[in-house]
């Protein structure tokens, strides 16, 4: 078993800026893709992010391409999500996830693709 903490959640204004960071309780396998997801209140979970292991191609959501960039470092089994030029859109509760293998391209924004989930850290932006 993983578990997932992600970290760094708070309130901003519109414009501004935060890293959230999802540290796992152990190494992952050599294969491994990590995700970000969001649900906003009223919403279904969303795609956000996602970093495959190996090469570190990273793929985005539309609505965030530009603004944010995911990023691991492997030494301290963390991943991070920058998060740049909010809007209060955005406003919604962040969880990491990652998956035991490298997945494909297609799979990405697959839910139910991934093992392990975090608990979820708030980001709420104000206008």
């Amino acid at each position: 078993q993983v578990q997932l903490v992600e970290s760094g959640g708070g309130l901003v204004q519109a414009g501004g800026s935060l890293r959230l960071s999802c540290a796992a309780s152990r190494r992952s396998s050599n294969g491994y893709t990590m995700g970000w997801f969001r649900q906003a209140p009223g919403q279904e979970r969303e795609f956000v992010a996602a970093i495959r292991c190996c090469g570190s191609s990273t793929h985005y959501a539309d609505s965030v391409k530009g603004r944010f960039t995911i990023s691991r470092d492997n030494a301290k089994n963390t991943a991070y999500l920058q998060m740049d030029s909010l809007k209060p859109e955005d406003t919604a509760v962040y969880y990491c996830a990652l998956d035991n293998s490298r997945l494909i391209l297609s799979a990405l924004h697959l839910e139910r693709m991934y093992d392990y989930w975090g608990q979820g850290t708030q980001v709420t932006v104000s206008s």
